[in-house]
């Protein structure tokens, strides 16, 4: 793995420190080497601690990580000071208006979505999974975003690395749950083999964020499944019968 993390960064973010971070410049091995930065991993603590301290530096030095227990639900919350690790609440998105602190969300082929308004200071943080997608995270953490002070038509919003169209084979059953929210929801399925089809997670994601009537998009389009010396995949590791799985970083901060 490289020395140093690679932070990648979204031009509609421009003036706000943020990053998706992948695989690259950790200290973790084994099936999780690079900078896997999961709590619950497996992974050896001390060397997570370590490999969360290089994402911070690599954003935002000096500031304060805050991260929730993530269970793929809707629910956001507001961030007013840190917590600890062992006290995280249990969300999938977070939102906050304090300078000096970095959001952050963890994937393995779930969306990472870093949002901002820039004029009123505020930002926010969810990890979609289609679970969290489908039940409103990004609605939910607009919301809170709101109530802090943001205005929808000056938030803006980034996708980052996650599984794309292509390498996410469905069941009919999956997608019979989009379905049943929105007839429309049959242009986020590609055909595939008999009795499958291949979801596109990010328009999803995407389409939910516009939906909320916010200023722009960004998709960054980086699949996270066909290139494992970039970025981890669980549905890669469950493929290979590898017995762990990495996390990546997405990190929002404010100075």
């Amino acid at each position: 793995m490289a020395d140093s993390p690679e932070a990648i960064r979204a031009d509609l973010l421009a003036g706000v420190p943020h990053g998706f971070l992948g695989r690259r410049g950790g200290v973790s091995q084994g099936d999780v080497a690079g900078l896997n930065c999961g709590l619950g991993s497996g992974d050896e603590p001390a060397d997570v601690a370590e490999n969360r301290r290089r994402a911070v530096d690599a954003v935002l030095p000096g500031a304060r990580m805050v991260s929730v227990y993530q269970v793929h639900s809707p629910h956001c919350v507001v961030v007013s000071e840190p917590w600890a690790d062992d006290a995280r609440p249990e969300a999938d998105a977070l939102v906050t208006n304090r300078p000096g602190l970095l959001l952050a969300i963890v994937t393995a082929d779930c969306a990472p979505v870093l949002l901002a308004d820039l004029k009123a200071g505020v930002i926010g943080a969810a990890h979609a999974g289609w679970k969290g997608a489908v039940t409103g995270v990004t609605d939910a953490t607009i919301a809170a975003m709101v109530s802090l002070g943001a205005r929808r038509e000056e938030i803006v919003a980034a996708i980052g690395p996650c599984i794309a169209q292509a390498s996410y084979e469905v069941d009919e059953a999956f997608a019979d749950r989009f379905h049943a929210e929105d007839l429309g929801n049959a242009r986020f399925f590609a055909a595939g083999r008999p009795g499958h089809l291949h979801f596109d997670l990010e328009a999803y994601v995407a389409h939910r964020l516009e939906s909320q009537g916010i200023a722009a998009v960004a998709r960054l389009g980086l699949d996270t499944y066909p290139v494992p010396e970039r970025f981890y995949s669980f549905r890669r590791a469950t493929h290979r019968q590898e017995p762990a799985y990495g996390r990546q970083i997405s990190l929002i901060g404010l100075c």
